[in-house]
Parts: C-alpha cells; sequence; structure tokens
C-alpha cells in the first residue's frame, strides 16, 4: 500500500480523501503552478500520513474539507515571500494590513501590460529621444487638482520628506534668505551644516503618528530641516507661528489629521491664514494632506474630509497625498501644487530613490483616467463600496444566510457598521448589513476561515462571527461561500 492513497481497513480510514482530490485542490488555488508537482505531492503524502497515523492511534479522521484546508495552509506557507490573495470580509474598506486599496481592473491590465514588455517609461515616440518618466501622472493630475505641475514618488511619507528637503535650501522668491549665516547653500541645495539648519515651523497638536509606530517629527527630522514646535497639542494661533520665525525658517507645514481628531477647546490657523503670512514672509507652505481625496466624501454620509483640488486653491505651494488610500490607486506619494515649488522637487538628488517604477506609474495613470472619465464611482473598488446602497448589501448577506443555514443554523442577518479605515476619516462609519455566525469559539471560526481554500478575515463581535459585504468584490462571493461552508463544517 502506498501512502498517497487511503487504507480501506477502517471505517475512519475510508474517510480520508484520496490524493487525487488533494491535488486539484491545490491546482484551483494556483499553488500547483507556484510550486511545482513534486512539492505538493510530496506535501500530499505527508498530510495524508500523518491522518493515517492519527486515524490508526484512534482518533475520528476528520471532515475531507478541514483535511484539504489542512493541507493548502501548509503549501501556502512553503511558497517563499508570497502575497497571498485574501477575500475582506472585516467592513473596513482601506485596511492596511490587507494592501489598502484594491485596484480596478482596468488598472490592473496596466500594470500588467507594463510589466510584460519594454514601455516609453522615459521614452518620447514622437522625438525618438529620452523622454520625461513624470509627465506620464503629472497631466492628468493637474488637469484633475487645478494644480501647476505634480510628481509622483513612493509613498505619502516620501513625498513629505522630499517636499521638505527640497524647499529648506530656498525661498519662493529665489533670493539668498535674509540674515542667514554664510554656511547657508545656495538656494535648492539639499543639505545644510550644523547648527545652520533651516527651519520649518508646525504645530504641535499636528505631529502625529502614523502606521508602524513612524512618527511625522521622526519622518521630516531626515529632511535635513529642524522642526520648530509651535503652540499647544489642542490650541496654536497664527502668532505662535509669527513668533517663531526667524531668519532660518524656510517653510510652514500643515498636516492635516487624517486618522484622529482633536475635537471641543481646540483652535490652530486657517490654511488661508498661514499661506498669507508665507506671502508676507517670503516662505513655503507644505500641506500633508494624508489620504487625500479627489472626489466630495460628504455625499455618501461621510464627514466632509478636504478634497486635494480645494488645498490647491488655497494657495499653498505644495499638497502632499497617498495614491492607496482614498484616491484607490496603487502605492504612492502624490505632490502637486505651484509650478516653482515642484521644479525644485523634480531637481532634488532624493527624488531618483524615492521614485515610482513603470509599474506603478502605469496603474497610477490608469487610475487618474478612471477619474477624468468620470468614472471613478463606477470602476475603481473602493469607491464602489463607499457609495454601495443598504438594500444591496441587505440582498447579499441574505442570499449568504440562505446558503449557509444547512451548516449554520443560529446564522442571522443584523445590522451594523463599515469603516473606511487606512488612516482616513476617523471614526467615520457607513451602515450595512452583516451576515452574523455566533458560536461557543469564534476566534476557532475566525482561524478557521483564515485556513479556508480562499482565506477569508472577518471580525468577532458580540460572540458572533461578522461578515460584511461591503468590502467583498465582485468575482469573491463563491469563493467566500466555499470557505465559510468548509470552516462551518470543520
Amino acid at each position: 500500500m502506498t501512502p498517497t492513497e487511503p487504507d480501506a481497513t477502517t471505517p475512519e480510514l475510508r474517510k480520508l480523501p484520496r490524493a487525487d482530490r488533494l491535488l486539484l485542490a491545490a491546482e484551483r488555488a494556483g499553488l500547483l503552478v507556484r510550486l511545482g508537482h513534486a512539492p505538493v505531492m510530496e506535501a500530499i503524502r505527508a498530510e495524508l500520513e500523518g491522518r493515517r497515523v492519527t486515524v490508526l492511534a484512534g482518533a475520528p479522521c476528520p471532515p475531507a474539507e478541514e483535511i484539504e484546508a489542512a493541507l493548502l495552509a501548509r503549501l501556502a506557507a512553503g511558497v517563499p515571500g508570497a502575497l497571498r490573495r485574501v477575500i475582506n470580509a472585516t467592513g473596513v474598506i482601506l485596511h492596511t494590513n490587507l494592501g489598502r486599496a484594491p485596484l480596478s481592473p482596468a488598472t490592473a491590465d496596466a500594470m500588467a501590460a507594463a510589466a510584460e514588455g519594454y514601455s516609453t517609461l522615459e521614452f518620447d515616440l514622437d522625438q525618438g529621444e529620452r523622454g520625461d518618466r513624470h509627465h506620464h501622472a503629472a497631466a492628468a493630475l493637474c488637469r484633475l487638482t487645478g494644480a501647476e505641475d505634480a510628481v509622483a514618488v513612493n509613498n505619502c511619507a516620501a513625498a513629505v520628506l522630499l517636499s521638505l528637503a527640497a524647499l529648506s535650501g530656498a525661498r519662493p522668491s529665489g533670493q539668498p534668505p535674509g540674515g542667514a549665516s554664510p554656511e547657508l547653500p545656495a538656494p535648492g541645495l539639499p543639505e545644510v551644516p550644523a547648527p545652520g539648519l533651516p527651519e520649518v515651523i508646525v504645530s504641535r497638536g499636528q505631529l502625529i503618528e502614523i502606521g508602524g509606530g513612524f512618527r511625522i517629527p521622526d519622518v521630516l527630522r531626515r529632511s535635513g530641516a529642524a522642526l520648530v514646535e509651535v503652540g499647544t497639542t489642542n490650541r496654536t494661533y497664527l502668532a505662535d507661528v509669527e513668533e517663531a520665525l526667524t531668519p532660518r525658517t524656510r517653510a510652514l507645514l500643515s498636516v492635516h489629521r487624517s486618522n484622529f481628531r482633536l475635537d471641543g477647546f481646540v483652535t490652530e490657523p486657517t490654511l488661508a491664514e498661514l499661506v498669507a503670512l508665507a506671502r508676507r514672509r517670503d516662505l513655503w507652505v507644505v500641506d500633508d494632506l494624508g489620504s487625500g481625496t479627489l472626489l466630495p466624501t460628504a455625499p455618501y454620509g461621510l464627514a466632509a474630509e478636504p478634497t486635494v483640488s480645494e488645498r490647491v486653491a488655497s494657495g499653498v505651494d505644495l499638497v502632499c497625498f497617498s495614491g492607496d488610500k482614498l484616491l484607490g490607486g496603487p502605492q504612492a506619494g502624490l505632490i502637486v501644487g505651484r509650478g516653482p515649488a515642484v521644479a525644485l522637487v523634480k531637481r532634488h538628488p532624493l527624488l531618483r530613490a524615492l521614485r515610482l517604477d513603470k509599474v506603478a506609474l502605469a496603474g497610477l495613470s490608469a487610475t487618474l483616467a478612471s477619474y477624468e472619465r468620470g468614472e471613478a464611482l463606477r470602476e475603481l473598488p473602493i469607491w464602489r463600496a463607499i457609495a454601495r446602497p443598504l438594500d444591496e448589501l441587505e440582498a447579499t448577506a441574505r442570499r449568504w444566510l440562505l446558503r449557509t443555514a444547512a451548516v449554520a443554523p443560529r446564522a442571522e442577518v443584523r445590522r451594523g457598521e463599515s469603516a473606511v479605515g487606512g488612516g482616513t476619516l476617523p471614526g467615520e462609519t457607513l451602515p450595512t448589513w452583516l451576515l452574523a455566525l455566533p458560536c461557543p469559539d469564534p476566534a476557532a471560526l475566525l482561524a478557521a476561515l483564515r485556513r479556508g481554500p480562499v482565506p477569508v478575515v472577518a471580525r468577532i463581535s458580540d460572540g458572533a462571527v461578522l461578515l460584511d459585504p461591503r468590502t467583498v468584490l465582485d468575482g469573491e462571493e463563491a469563493g467566500l461561500l466555499e470557505s465559510l461552508e468548509a470552516a462551518l463544517r470543520g
């Protein structure tokens, strides 16, 4: 008898699935092509042999679905450095741990096309000579935001870092900074020797911490400028900013609190006030908008998030925002604003270290094209999720309930809330409908869902596992139900 086929000597051993069934499951999960036939068969033999030993010791044979899920989990863990596709049933639209914004089919197609062959990344077809990689996204960003120029780097933290590094050695007038000591560099150069560091003023109430424990002050100090903190956590006045100005001041920094709120006894200068002060004193204004949105959020029942075009219209020199949050595209840090400021950014040596590659640029351009066509709500998954009607969500949850009734008799459909997430619109939720699965051990069911043929990530509340259809993408329902039924049977 070979270890690939179940023994028929006992009823429990006869319940072991055949090797060909497990091989087919690995093929459906895409693991056969990624790992190769021999490693997959070795894992199948090991799985069946381990189960056989356990059964012969007196244990009951687990359901075939459980054995299949365990094998797939073992195989997936053996793919070096692999990112696995998961189904997001948490209801968190921009889930940072799950990759933030899923991409539209058009965006994914554009990225695949750029990856598969050569492209005009830095080549001008008309002139037959070297071109500029930054123009691929810049023109669309300018049209959509009203900016004079734009450039894209690899994330928003990099965008702010580069912006301050580029602007810290020059004034908007282009003149050497008055009153500065002789060791300050000519305008536009990136490094300033201590102790004559250029200064950037920011309110203490805007010194936020972003994901992974990284703090804005720590990131920005790497720009080569000295941060000057003014005001208090909850109250900063324009007078505080004015009193902190010195001959070394180069820029005023505004950081939008996109991942937390300050309510109550709170005051801070408006962008218009900062811009007016900066124009009087020959300073730059940099706005770290964080998530950034091209569409208004209030029509969908959310708080009014400032749009990028509104910030550009305020007169700031540079606005920095993310590409993979409310924009709905690939990871990127976008810098838009006034021409002279963007020109300094484009000439800074750090840009080469932080620039986007051809694949990300292709995806960003395709995402921006959805906005220019007026199709963002229909084409971009995060905006489709934000705008999904309640009756559609309820119908989906009830369809799931019917499908799982036989294996989850206590399941029910409940009202609930979805979160935007991703450091965006803090505390804001959208009403939704949920499939609720009460059970004695919700954590075990949650773990079983993660081990399913297609891993499903959900959440727990009030002793039940909750699945929110708002964040389940088109084409994912069949995989979700397959993994859910396997987990419930197990």
